[in-house]
């Protein structure tokens, strides 16, 4: 039984079959393969686009809490009540927990009960030492009696001051039986529950209260950017947007607040602190983001897409698409890269073509066939992103 020839193998030999018949040369495999290489090969085409490019560093950050407490009774008792819930919004002063407040307050009166006594007689001691240095005066008490007279009624002053301070601390302690917010912000986790016995040497405390408006974010960045970013700072705060970890969404946006006052020599790196309003709560205490730390504005930069630079002997390059889709080689300069888009120092003018992918093909006069440039879904400012020296920590 005979098999079927298959249908490409079919094709070769019905075009061939013609070809005989009109009389026609079958192309040899060499003109076949020269046919091929004058094909347009086809490529991604990008023009050179002039626009205002924001310069910045990039470093990898933690988002901090502006402030964190942990709230702590500050006088031994019983929890009789908790008056907030887990992950709620408390405003500073406001009642939190309450301890049992009735030692504290028999406390304060028998503070106020001593200070009575006390005064009545320091009241007599007064009077007796009146009535004495009339008498000393006429000649019928002894002036040591009256100087005994008159100790007698420091003492008691100073028993009256005593009683006074008693009382006040009795009072102090009433207050700190009721539990207040120290800060504004989200409570955590209860850490005690209503009837368990609280001191004022515990470690874990109540709860705690983390800050969120405003918030903040320690980033590092090379020791080689710290006098650049301080000759900014001079000249007005500077910009910081936080992205998330894949550096392709700006979370918040916010200011730089300060470097920190010593180089870190196991790492060559600064930490800066960033701080955020955070008016939609998007940031979270130690959450990883990317820091885009904003220092200038080139104005009119010739932009090209990074994926076009090639480099070879002769330095870095592009090929330049010309009138009829040849393709030539010029020579540029790179200023800076900052991620999937880099600023051209010269070689390049607004609106020339560029070739953005399938250069591994091209060559000199090379014919080819342009196509809009691939989409890879990444921002201009990528996790790449590498401004001015932008390096560990980025």
């Amino acid at each position: 039984m005979k098999k079927a020839l298959p249908a490409g193998a079919a094709l070769l030999a019905f075009c061939l079959l013609s070809a005989c018949n009109r009389g026609e040369k079958a192309p040899s495999a060499q003109e076949q393969r020269q046919q091929a290489r004058n094909a347009p090969i086809p490529v991604g085409v990008a023009a050179v686009q002039q626009k205002d490019v924001q310069v910045f560093l990039t470093g990898l950050g933690a988002v901090t809490a502006y402030n964190t407490v942990t709230v702590k009774s500050r006088v031994d008792g019983a929890i009789v009540k908790i008056n907030f819930t887990e992950g709620q919004h408390v405003n500073k002063g406001d009642l939190l927990a309450e301890i049992d407040p009735r030692p504290y307050q028999v406390a304060l009166d028998q503070a106020q009960a001593n200070l009575a006594r006390d005064e009545a007689l320091l009241n007599t001691s007064k009077l007796n030492l009146t009535r004495n240095e009339q008498l000393t005066k006429a000649g019928v008490v002894a002036v040591q009696a009256l100087d005994t007279q008159r100790a007698e009624t420091g003492q008691y002053e100073g028993t009256v001051q005593g009683d006074q301070a008693s009382i006040a601390s009795a009072k102090l302690n009433l207050t700190y039986s009721k539990i207040t917010a120290p800060i504004s912000g989200r409570v955590g986790l209860r850490l005690v529950d209503v009837g368990n016995i609280v001191h004022a040497s515990d470690a874990n405390g109540i709860c705690t209260i983390t800050q969120l408006k405003p918030i903040a974010v320690i980033f590092t960045l090379p020791e080689d950017n710290v006098n650049e970013v301080r000759a900014r700072m001079k000249q007005g705060a500077l910009l910081a947007d936080a992205y998330t970890r894949d550096d392709r969404t700006v979370i918040e946006s916010g200011k730089l607040e300060t470097i920190d006052n010593q180089i870190d020599a196991t790492t060559g790196t600064v930490k800066l602190k960033a701080v955020f309003d955070n008016k939609n709560e998007q940031l979270w205490p130690n959450e990883f983001v990317n820091i885009h730390l904003r220092l200038n504005t080139d104005k009119n930069a010739i932009v090209i897409p990074s994926s076009a630079i090639q480099r070879g002997p002769q330095g870095t390059f592009v090929y330049l698409v010309g009138q009829n889709n040849t393709v030539q080689v010029r020579n540029i300069q790179i200023k800076l890269s900052q991620g999937l888009t880099s600023v051209v120092g010269s070689g390049l003018q607004p609106g020339e073509r560029i070739v953005t992918d399938g250069q591994e093909r091209l060559q000199v006069d090379a014919k080819v066939q342009p196509q809009a440039p691939q989409k890879n879904g990444q921002n201009d400012q990528g996790p790449s992103s590498q401004a001015i020296g932008s390096g560990p920590g980025a």
